[in-house]
């Protein structure tokens, strides 16, 4: 059976019936080859919004383009943008020509092959950086990649200086299992906790449980598809934040996000913590501007079994829409803002945004950046060593299924309903229940 057209895709996925078919084609529309060009930008965030405008008008990014560049911005949250652009597409109405694709929704993109009918694979624009350009896997359907990655979103350990010098805790302490005696200790002696695990709704529990595994060397699914959930590493992680919450190290939190972190940051209850770079910005900062200069950043300690000195959580990968007279410049405003070292530091500027091309975090113009809020420190110095031990996160079309699923599971494990295997084995039988897998 030959593969279905982009309008049999749509409309099966939409469910729009025969006047929504009718008016969709697959033919492709005239490129706009030069000259001025109105994009329509769809992001979630401002920052985006900030860092492509201001690209399209700086010399040094666009310097020779074929094309001059108009934006025209629209925001909503990150699960509308995706429902928007796919009924905008089988309405065969005009929709995003460039889009942040959070990375909890690329799956939904990777169904009945959506992301082949209606997106522009990246492919051959990416080739020439090979492994230098991370975080590839978030955004591939079908061996082809689809978006590029705006921030890697590299967790790292935060922790709050002055109490790890006040109770003796090393701050270059060698593995996560030195680190937790010296918790339980902190624990035990002033209530106050190194980390936290989500006790929330299952988006929550999964993303930390997520972070850990990732770590520890495991994966939810693996680059070839394949369901990888049931493994040693799962279970040694499952182990792992058990001991925690039990031990008083990790603090049992329902919303990494939401007041109850905010009020254990600002009584100094939460004194460290695993979480991406944009969590300075929006957990500490946002929450807790006093403890300016008391905090830093460093690796996070690697397991005694094996598996990175850094995670991943979180990301949005720009995707351009593909059969549109606007592709082709499209694309290359893309790459001209993601995949070149002015492009990169626009980013930084404008948004905070890790680079994506591992060579950059050696460059001076990176190195030489301090964080008054972590007290002057050189954040690159940590981040550049996080890049180059950065875990894959590979994406499947059942994420956000296995995302419900494993959630429930996950949190009986943590609060000690259940064992590692119990949870394991549960959420492998209701995912699998669920997509007949």
């Amino acid at each position: 059976m030959s593969d279905p057209t982009r309008r049999q895709v749509l409309w099966g996925f939409g469910a729009l019936g025969a006047a929504a078919l009718a008016g969709c084609s697959s033919a492709s529309a005239t490129p706009i080859t030069q000259g001025e060009v109105q994009l329509n930008f769809w992001a979630h965030d401002p920052g985006y919004d900030a860092t492509f405008a201001a690209s399209a008008v700086d010399p040094a990014i666009q310097q020779g383009s074929r094309w001059t560049y108009e934006l025209e911005m629209t925001a909503a949250n990150a699960g509308d943008l995706v429902s928007r652009a796919i009924t905008q597409a089988v309405a065969r109405r005009r929709g995003p020509d460039l889009i942040g694709v959070v990375v909890d929704q690329f799956p939904r993109m990777m169904k009945s092959r959506i992301a082949q009918n209606m997106l522009v694979p990246l492919d051959d624009l990416i080739q020439p950086f090979g492994d230098q350009l991370l975080k590839q896997g978030s955004y591939t359907s079908d061996g082809s990649v689809y978006g590029l990655e705006s921030d890697n979103s590299i967790s790292v350990l935060y922790y709050r200086q002055d109490v790890f010098q006040e109770n003796d805790i090393p701050e270059t302490v060698g593995s996560w299992e030195e680190l937790a005696e010296a918790g339980t200790r902190l624990a035990a002696t002033t209530g106050q906790a190194i980390g936290m695990v989500s006790t929330g709704d299952p988006g929550a529990v999964f993303n930390s449980f997520l972070q850990f595994l990732l770590q520890r060397g495991g994966s939810v699914f693996g680059a070839d598809g394949s369901l990888t959930l049931d493994s040693d590493e799962s279970r040694e992680v499952l182990a792992f934040m058990r001991k925690g919450v039990q031990d008083g190290f990790l603090m049992p939190l329902a919303d990494p996000y939401g007041g109850a972190v905010a009020a254990a940051l600002k009584n100094s209850e939460l004194v460290a913590t695993v979480m991406p770079n944009w969590y300075r910005a929006y957990g500490l900062e946002a929450n807790v501007p006093d403890q300016e200069g008391l905090w830093k950043i460093r690796t996070i300690p690697p397991f005694q079994a094996g598996g990175h000195i850094a995670s991943t959580l979180g990301g949005t990968g720009f995707a351009v829409a593909s059969d549109t007279a606007r592709s082709d410049a499209a694309v290359e405003l893309l790459r001209r803002t993601y995949l070149t070292p002015e492009g990169q530091f626009l980013r930084y500027q404008k948004g905070g945004y890790l680079p994506t091309l591992a060579p950059l975090y050696q460059e001076p113009q990176f190195l030489e950046i301090t964080d008054p809020f972590l007290g002057g420190q050189r954040i690159f110095e940590v981040y550049g060593e996080a890049a180059l031990d950065m875990p894959a996160f590979d994406q499947h079309v059942g994420m956000q299924v296995m995302t419900t699923t494993l959630g429930g599971p996950v949190l009986d494990a943590v609060m000690g309903r259940s064992t590692p295997d119990q949870a394991i084995a549960a959420a492998v039988a209701a995912y699998r229940n669920q997509v007949r897998q």
